[in-house]
């Protein structure tokens, strides 16, 4: 029996703000994850992680009756659309991992009605929504489009930014078949955001490409990083010479380039690809970084890093995030440990707990800003790198957060670059 208007399964980054705003917007929701201590800090008010202004629609939320939580898959039954928002990793051979889907479904299978409306949230390979349907339509009888809709619907918020971009971005919505797709976009004119209708494999791959395409424009400064290093060169001065004035530049800025989405989302495209290798030399670029900057240190510490201390700098995979998921920063920091440096680690804004700033500055011969957080890209971190670690410590920039223009640098130049 229809008891709400929409259940979101798996309450993770992507699924339970969009739970929040829709019940947030007037429908009544089921909220549907295997987690116990996310359901408990959501019944206690507590947001589990950080994004913009959504706490304050969870406790909106929290005043009315038209959010329901449960760890129960077939709970998500009682509403007429279900939404999924599963984790898909890929396997290491290069291959989308199907587990979370294909659980779900089978405890979806018992319960489902005609009329049911699914729809696919998470990011996919392309063929998965077809894979769905044909797996609904073998094993219940439905026949897809008729009496049972399926649709692709990818998220492509950044993080911090939903209350913006839910509104703003054009949702893409792939429907098997035209009532799947008037479907599912009746569901998501809940919000603002213009609506633009496909094929589900054309959906797949908008959205799998439009991650792969920011992970390849970041490997191309990541790589001229290397190459400046190589010829003795100061990328970001070449950047600006290529970018300046220039019609065709562009190139963007060095950093870690990494998170849930970047790193396994061209796995999606390799898995069947017709130029095998090609993103996969792209993912050796930006997975370098850290042992490139590693190199970089021993080249430039007496001895190597056996006994100094490093000080690292951030372990979400983006500024001004808590997401830590796939960070290179924890590859950064396990490449130092196997050099028997001695490492510490801060972050003002993860969860996982890390030291204090100046306790983590305190006498560290090297210091590297492994996430760019606003909180860092100030002249009172580098005046405090330089009172507590020392004028001699080298600064490891690639962020460029510090404005000093170098990659390697030691921290009485830098401050002297920075206004007081």
């Amino acid at each position: 029996m229809v008891s709400a208007d929409v259940s979101v399964i798996g309450l993770g980054r992507i699924g339970l703000p969009l739970a929040l705003l829709f019940a947030d917007r007037g429908l009544a929701v089921v909220g549907v994850d295997k987690d116990p201590e996310r359901l408990a800090a959501l019944r206690a008010g507590v947001l589990p992680f950080e994004e913009e202004g959504m706490q304050q629609v969870l406790d909106r939320v929290r005043e009315t009756d038209r959010l329901e939580l449960s760890d129960v898959v077939a709970d998500a039954a009682a509403a007429r659309d279900v939404v999924l928002t599963l984790g898909t990793p890929s396997f290491s051979h290069i291959e989308i991992d199907m587990r979370d889907i294909r659980s779900v479904l089978d405890a979806l299978l018992p319960v489902l009605r005609a009329d049911h409306g699914l729809v696919l949230r998470s990011t996919i390979a392309p063929g998965t929504t077809e894979f769905v349907a044909g797996y609904l339509a073998k094993h219940r009888g439905f026949t897809v489009g008729e009496d049972l809709f399926v649709a692709h619907v990818p998220e492509r918020i950044a993080a911090g930014r939903f209350l913006e971009e839910i509104d703003s971005l054009p949702c893409i919505v792939g429907g098997l078949g035209e009532a799947s797709g008037e479907r599912a976009e009746a569901l998501f004119s809940t919000f603002r955001a213009p609506v633009v209708r496909t094929s589900p494999v054309q959906a797949e791959l908008a959205k799998i490409w439009s991650n792969i395409v920011r992970y390849t424009q970041f490997a191309l400064p990541n790589l001229l990083m290397m190459d400046c290093d190589q010829y003795e060169a100061n990328v970001f001065e070449v950047i600006d010479l290529i970018n300046r004035g220039y019609p065709r530049g562009g190139i963007a800025a060095p950093g870690f380039t990494a998170g849930t989405c970047l790193r396994k989302d061209f796995a999606f495209s390799e898995e069947r690809s017709n130029a095998p290798g090609m993103l996969l030399a792209v993912s050796r670029v930006n997975e370098s970084v850290p042992n490139f900057l590693v190199r970089g240190m021993k080249r430039r510490l007496a001895g190597g890093l056996n006994g100094h201390k490093v000080a690292v700098l951030g372990l979400a995979f983006k500024a001004d995030t808590d997401d830590e998921r796939d960070s290179l920063s924890h590859k950064l920091v396990r490449l130092l440990e196997r050099e028997l440096a001695d490492v510490a680690i801060h972050d003002p804004i993860v969860a996982t707990p890390t030291q204090e700033l100046q306790d983590a500055l305190a006498g560290a011969r090297a210091v590297v800003v492994a996430t760019n957080h606003s909180a860092y890209a100030r002249p009172e971190t580098l005046r405090a790198i330089a009172e507590l670690a020392g004028e001699d410590c080298l600064v490891v920039d690639p962020w460029n957060a510090f404005g000093g223009g170098q990659v390697f640098g030691y921290a009485t130049e830098l401050a002297l670059l920075q206004p007081r």
